[in-house]
C-alpha cells in the first residue's frame, strides 16, 4: 500500500532534515546548463551522507557543453562533495542518461562510482527497484533522435518563458508554464503514459516491485500493477529527489533550500525483513570480471 502526501505539504515527523537516510536518488541536475540548480542541489548534497548515493542520469548535460561551455565553481564543489562521500563510505552509483551517455563508454569502476546501464537497489525492509535513467523507454529518443534535439531546443525556450511570467507577474519562484503545457498537450500526456507504463512492466520483468527513474522531469508515484514507479523528478524546474530512510520508508521530497515538502510516501512492507545488520559484502554482489559477468551484468545490471 502506498500513502501519497499531498503536493506542497511540509513535512513532519520523519523527514530528511531530522532523520538520517539510508540512500539518496538524484537524477537530472544537467550541470552545464544555464538553468540548473546547482547551487541548491550542493545544498542539498551537503545536508546529507547516505549509505548510498544513486546518479540517476543527467547529472552532466554533455550536449549543451558540447554546444556552449558553461562550467562554474560550484559545479566543481558538487563534484568535489562526491568524491567526499565516496571517501567517507558512500557507496555511488550511476545510472547514464542521454545528455550524459558519454558515461556508458566508462568502465564499470570509475574511480568510487559504480557506472552501469541500470541496478536493482535492496532497500532495507528487501524490496527490489529497478533503478534506471529511462531514456532507453522514450520512443521518441530511440526512434527519432532529431525529434528530441529540437524537444530540447522547445524546452530551453519554454524555461526562458518560465522565468518571463514569473519577473511580469511578480511571482516568488518560476511560473510553471512547463508544467502547464505538459498537463494540457494530449500527445505528452500520452507520451508520459506510455513511458511510465513501459518502466514498469520492464521492472516487472526483473521481478522488481518497483521502479526508479527521471528522465522526462516530472516527479511523480504511481501504482502501476503491481510495480510502484518513483520518478526523482529534476534540478531544472523542480528541486526533488527520493530518498529511503533506515526503516524502510522512502519519500520523493522537493527542497527549497531550507526545507522539504513532500510528493509521495512509500512506507515500509508490512512484512519488512531490515538487512541493515549484514555486512556490506552480503549486501553488493557484482560477480565476475569485466569478461566473465552473468546475464544481468551483460545487460549493464548490478543488483546492490
Amino acid at each position: 500500500m502506498v500513502t501519497a502526501a499531498s503536493a506542497g505539504e511540509e513535512l513532519s515527523g520523519l523527514n530528511p532534515s531530522n532523520s538520517d537516510v539510508r540512500t539518496v536518488f538524484v537524477s537530472d541536475v544537467h550541470l552545464g546548463c544555464t538553468h540548473a540548480r546547482a547551487d541548491r542541489f550542493l545544498e542539498f548534497l551537503n545536508a546529507h551522507s547516505p549509505d548510498y548515493l544513486y546518479l540517476v542520469g543527467d547529472i552532466i548535460d554533455g550536449w549543451r557543453l558540447r554546444r556552449m561551455w558553461h562550467w562554474t565553481d560550484t559545479y566543481d564543489a558538487i563534484l568535489q562533495r562526491m568524491v567526499a562521500l565516496a571517501d567517507s563510505g558512500t557507496r555511488l552509483f550511476y545510472t547514464p542518461g542521454n545528455h550524459d551517455e558519454f558515461m556508458r563508454s566508462f568502465p564499470l569502476q570509475l574511480g568510487g562510482i559504480t557506472v552501469a546501464e541500470e541496478f536493482v537497489h535492496e532497500t532495507a525492509d528487501q524490496r527490489r527497484f529497478l533503478v534506471t535513467h529511462g531514456d532507453r523507454f522514450d520512443k521518441v529518443e530511440q526512434n527519432a533522435k532529431w525529434m528530441s534535439v529540437v524537444a530540447t531546443f522547445l524546452y530551453e525556450v519554454m524555461l526562458y518563458g518560465n522565468r518571463f511570467f514569473s519577473w511580469s507577474r511578480g511571482r516568488k519562484g518560476d511560473f510553471s508554464l512547463c508544467a502547464a503545457i505538459k498537463g494540457k498537450v494530449k500527445w505528452l500526456v500520452q507520451f508520459f503514459s506510455d513511458f511510465e507504463k513501459m518502466l514498469a512492466g520492464h521492472a516487472n520483468q526483473r521481478q522488481c516491485d518497483g521502479v526508479i527513474c527521471g528522465h522526462i522531469h516530472r516527479p511523480n508515484r504511481l501504482d502501476l500493477g503491481d510495480v510502484t514507479y518513483l520518478n526523482t523528478g529534476d534540478w531544472i524546474e523542480h528541486s526533488t529527489a527520493l530518498v529511503e530512510y533506515h526503516c524502510g520508508t522512502m519519500q520523493l521530497v522537493e527542497f527549497d533550500g531550507e526545507s522539504y515538502k513532500a510528493i509521495a510516501t512509500v512506507p515500509p512492507s508490512e512484512t519488512a525483513y531490515f538487512r541493515d545488520s549484514l555486512t556490506e559484502e552480503n549486501r553488493v554482489d557484482f560477480s565476475g570480471s569485466t569478461s566473465e559477468r552473468t546475464d544481468a551484468d551483460q545487460l549493464g545490471m548490478a543488483t546492490v
